[in-house]
């Protein structure tokens, strides 16, 4: 393993742990040039897990595209890389009991299920891009789903009409 800061190619293991679901272990390292310490991963390499996209073609399973778009949604929010890594440990482990092949879909829906348990923001962003919203109503439903209520500004002009006790003023 090279060091991520200086290239070295000796380090030092000083922690080992497994995930929950005890699919990979993670490793805390340092460098024995420079003393930088890093966190890598080790896991069983799947190969044979396709995923069947939205046009229909087929693709390998790429664990770093779930932690990309989970990584995307929860953007400069509070949620620790601990948190997502276990959070992707359980979606591609949901993933892989159900068969060889799974759909963009299936494991979208999984996505959102986890963030909606970890952060409501984060959902409402991964789901506007999985579901394709379009319309401000999309969001508003989504927000509703989730039993938040739409907050008005009253400098803002009603988008929501039926949704205000000030119906019809702006």
């Amino acid at each position: 393993m090279r060091c991520p800061k200086c290239g070295f190619r000796d380090d030092k293991v000083i922690d080992s742990r497994q995930s929950r679901d005890s699919s990979s272990i993670r490793r805390r390292r340092v460098c024995l040039q420079c003393a930088y310490r890093f966190t890598t991963y080790e896991q069983i390499e799947r190969s044979d897990l396709r995923v069947i996209k939205r046009d229909r073609t087929h693709e390998p399973f790429d664990r770093r595209k779930l932690v990309n778009s989970l990584a995307k949604a929860c953007e400069k929010r509070s949620i620790s890389l601990v948190t997502l890594e276990e959070a992707v440990d359980e979606i591609v482990h949901d993933v892989e009991t159900g068969g060889r092949e799974v759909s963009s879909a299936a494991i979208g829906t999984r996505v959102l299920e986890k963030l909606r348990e970890i952060d409501e923001v984060a959902y409402l962003r991964y789901a506007s891009v999985h579901r394709r919203f379009e319309e401000v109503d999309q969001f508003v439903d989504a927000i509703q789903a989730l039993g938040r209520r739409v907050k008005t500004n009253a400098l803002q002009r009603e988008l929501f009409p039926a949704e205000s006790a000030n119906h019809g003023r702006v």
